[in-house]
Parts: structure tokens; C-alpha cells; sequence
């Protein structure tokens, strides 16, 4: 049986950027998003930004409102990836956003990134090497501090 996780906006773009896509449509993840993410990616789209197509995500509904202390907090799209997960009982969600992560945390649920899914791209077999990604995705303007994508490297034997 394949792991469930919520993933939030910012990995997708991160994954788009580096050329990564169909990287993480390889995984035996199923990979859940609310539809709150698919319109912040849609916003992009009429901003100007490329469609990022992830027909492999399967976008939902939350039973709820979004909490007014969770949105002014968070975002709206990591609000709902944390209430997405929450309501469906998926223990882990993709959030690379540092106040996204600290809140996922603080209700119970695991904490994933865009690194740590490349990471297990490469555990994984699907990619033999996770730094080109990185370096796509930082030349695509995507920003990891240095010292975070050196430890995660050195973890993971690059």
C-alpha cells in the first residue's frame, strides 16, 4: 500500500522548477491536495507563471471552513494542507514554508519537504542524484539555506 501525503504548493512549484514533475509521479506516495492549493497554482498560471501539471495529485475538498486563527497564521493553502491531513487522518504533509512546518508539527503530523521528497526519490531508485535537482531548482529561484541543503546532502551521501 502506497503512503499518503498532503502537499502544499510551494514543493509542487519547487519540484516544476527543478524538472522534477514526473520525479515525484514515479513515487509510491498517493499524493492529496486541497483545493486550495490548485487555486494558488492556478493564480500563477493567470500571473504569468508556467502550469505546473500534476494530473497525479489528487486535489479535494475540506469538510470545514478553514479556522480564522489558522489563517492568520498561515497562509490559506498550508492551513488547509494541515486540515486536509487532520480530516482525512493522513499523518504526513509536504510543506517547505518554516511557519507551515512549525504549525504541521504542533498538530501531531509528520513534516516532509520538497528535499526530503527527492530524498526519497533517490532511496527510492527513481533518481540516482538529488543535487541537480537542487541546483535547477535554486537557479529556478527557489531558496534553501545553504547549511540545510549541505547537512541534507551529506545525508544522503552527495
Amino acid at each position: 500500500m502506497a503512503d499518503r501525503v498532503v502537499v502544499n504548493t510551494g514543493p509542487l512549484i519547487a519540484v516544476a522548477r527543478a524538472g522534477a514533475v514526473d520525479v515525484l509521479a514515479k513515487l509510491s506516495i498517493d499524493f492529496v491536495s486541497p483545493l486550495e492549493v490548485r487555486a494558488e497554482l492556478d493564480e500563477g498560471v493567470r500571473a504569468g507563471h508556467p502550469v505546473i501539471d500534476v494530473a497525479w495529485v489528487n486535489f479535494e475538498p475540506l469538510s470545514t471552513p478553514i479556522g480564522p486563527i489558522a489563517l492568520a497564521q498561515l497562509d490559506r493553502g498550508e492551513a488547509a494542507v494541515i486540515q486536509l491531513a487532520l480530516e482525512r487522518q493522513i499523518a504526513t504533509v509536504a510543506i517547505d514554508e518554516r511557519k507551515g512546518r512549525r504549525a504541521a508539527g504542533v498538530a501531531g503530523l509528520r513534516v516532509t519537504g520538497t528535499l526530503g521528497l527527492l530524498g526519497r526519490a533517490k532511496a527510492d531508485g527513481v533518481i540516482t542524484a538529488v543535487r541537480p535537482y537542487i541546483e535547477r531548482m535554486q537557479a529556478g529561484s527557489v531558496w534553501f539555506d545553504d547549511e540545510l541543503v549541505r547537512r541534507f546532502l551529506f545525508g544522503i551521501g552527495e
